[in-house]
């Protein structure tokens, strides 16, 4: 094995643990933590200390600081799946007589994407300042558990509001911190959550509508080819009937360009419709990534240092106010008026 390999092997490697060590943050003694450490070490024994020094400050500008790097790389994927749905399957769909409006959706979605993106990235997240931190703080209650009272952030110096959060990309507290997304380039708060969710629907719906017709059109080939009532001979001379491994090869080998995309979009409509069904379920339970995550590792622990020994911490949702009111909430973001009116 040569040096160029291993190099890239430890950066493959680097890259990947980085990610599950991120997962695995505020379990320091984890068995997962204790492993990748381990194997970590191995590697550096390896590895020059220079170009090690290079790859950990590569590292933390691409996952520990704010930087333009996934929003290039997520508009570079974006280019690539309508270029090649343009000049092929586009092409391909309308010599086969395809509905012209239905053809054109994906680009309608990717217009109200892109409005929906730069919403995202260029809106204020809900900054926590010290102009509006008296009015933030009156905002949400603190409900003792998960948010407490008189908790000072260490680098803005100012006490918290319930349900905020220092964003170390960011450097700043962000009120109702949900979380920052790298591939927007800014964190998710009270007053872009709605914009991150209508581009999370609306990226679902670009890549399933396109991995749709791409298969819509694969069919309509195999059906008009008639290759499902044919036969094919195999190495060994015998004469099989056509089967889906042998129809998926063949598709591959006709349209490479074509399969390899459907695939690609096939995997990210899954993924990404899993994503945009949690973040319908936080929506729906006036929750963010933040206390969700927060409440689940209380509930492992059972017990916080406030608390008395023999007590344990039973975690309520006191900000869910209904399934509208919910909804309400993160479309149009209360303001202490609001509040004021209320009580």
């Amino acid at each position: 094995m040569d040096f160029l390999t291993l190099f890239l092997l430890y950066l493959g490697f680097v890259l990947t643990t980085g990610a599950l060590l991120c997962v695995c943050s505020g379990r320091k003694e984890s068995f997962l933590a204790r492993r990748v450490n381990s194997a970590s070490q191995v590697l550096s024994s390896v590895i020059p200390t220079q170009l090690q020094r290079v790859t950990q400050r590569t590292i933390h500008r691409l996952f520990q600081t704010r930087s333009c790097v996934f929003v290039v790389l997520h508009v570079a994927l974006q280019g690539a799946v309508y270029g090649e749905y343009t000049w092929e399957v586009f092409i391909y769909c309308w010599e086969l007589q395809f509905h012209l409006l239905l053809l054109l959706l994906p680009y309608l979605l990717l217009a109200g994407n892109m409005g929906c993106f730069i919403l995202c990235s260029q809106a204020n997240p809900g900054i926590v300042t010290k102009s509006n931190h008296a009015s933030l703080v009156k905002m949400y209650a603190y409900d003792g558990v998960l948010f407490q009272k008189g908790i000072l952030c260490p680098t803005c110096n100012m006490e918290k509001p319930a349900r905020s959060k220092h964003c170390s990309f960011c450097s700043t507290c962000v009120h109702r911190f949900d979380h920052h997304c790298v591939w927007v380039n800014n964190c998710i708060g009270a007053f872009n959550a709605k914009y991150f969710f209508l581009y999370l629907f609306t990226l679902t719906a670009m890549a399933a509508t396109i991995a749709i017709i791409t298969t819509a059109f694969l069919i309509q080939v195999v059906l008009l080819s008639n290759m499902m009532h044919g036969s094919y001979i195999d190495n060994q001379g015998q004469e099989h009937a056509v089967e889906i491994l042998f129809l998926i090869q063949h598709l591959f080998l006709t349209f490479p360009r074509i399969v390899f995309m459907l695939g690609f979009v096939i995997l990210l409509t899954l993924v990404l419709g899993a994503y945009c069904c949690f973040n319908l379920y936080l929506a729906l339970t006036n929750q963010t990534s933040n206390e969700w995550y927060k409440s689940r590792r209380y509930g492992c622990s059972h017990r916080l240092t406030l608390q008395p020994h023999d007590r344990q911490v039973v975690y309520n949702n006191i900000y869910s106010k209904g399934v509208w009111m919910n909804l309400k909430e993160i479309f149009k973001p209360p303001t202490l008026l609001e509040r004021k009116k209320k009580t």
